[in-house]
């Protein structure tokens, strides 16, 4: 069962609690996402750190139930 857009946000707002999120389903399955996370906790760290910050946010489900998760990172003024 694909990763709804309500878990994908739970999940990222319990891994950075001031996240503002943005979701797109890139293919209308609900299992092709696009994610825009805008967060003042990236700030200092590299894109790639900002990225894993997102990512750790799904261990294991990342690839599994979560088929595919293309990720963009703003760091909040």
């Amino acid at each position: 069962m694909p990763m709804t857009a309500d878990e994908i946000t739970r999940r990222i707002t319990a891994a950075i609690p001031d996240a503002e999120i943005v979701l797109e389903d890139l293919a209308g399955d609900n299992d092709h996402w696009k994610v825009t996370v805008k967060s003042a906790s990236f700030a200092g760290k590299s894109r790639v750190e900002q990225h894993r910050m997102v990512n750790s946010a799904f261990g294991t489900d990342l690839g599994t139930v979560l088929h595919a998760l293309a990720v963009s990172t703003v760091v909040a003024a």
